[in-house]
């Protein structure tokens, strides 16, 4: 089950209120520290996974503004985890991947619309930030919290 990272202890499909950022990374300790820092500068609903799996058999249920993703993962690397959510979504979220390996920028998934960068980790939780921000879709309302001063530059 996805975690979701505000004030609310449970929570289900049915209670999201506009997009969301959804972080799927097998490192449970990474996604829920990650999960509440960016919990406390941006107000849209944060849902993170530690089995890419059953995050790829939830997309189609999320309103995703942001889909945030590790490499390498058992059962299903990132790649496939972003190549998944196109074929089940009917638009295709922005998408960042974050990883601890090399990886090609010049690679398939790159020229990919969706896609708008690798995050080499270690990252600071700001340069993430900074990338939802931009990337953020312009149909929605801004993800900030009220008061929080922008990280992109």
């Amino acid at each position: 089950m996805p975690r979701l990272h505000t004030a609310c202890t449970f929570w289900t499909v049915e209670d999201q209120a506009g997009k969301a950022i959804v972080i799927v990374d097998d490192e449970m300790s990474f996604t829920d520290l990650l999960g509440r820092l960016l919990g406390e500068h941006f107000q849209c609903p944060i849902l993170t996974f530690s089995n890419p799996v059953t995050a790829l058999e939830t997309i189609p249920l999320l309103d995703i503004g942001m889909l945030v993703t590790d490499y390498y993962m058992p059962h299903l690397n990132g790649i496939e985890l972003i190549r998944g959510a196109i074929a089940r979504s009917a638009i295709a979220p922005p998408c960042v991947l974050i990883t601890g390996h090399a990886l090609d920028e010049d690679s398939d998934i790159a020229r990919m619309a969706c896609f708008k960068g690798i995050l080499a980790k270690p990252f600071r939780w700001q340069q993430l930030a900074s990338l939802i921000e931009q990337h953020w879709p312009a149909d929605a309302p801004s993800p900030l919290r009220p008061g929080a001063v922008s990280l992109h530059r």
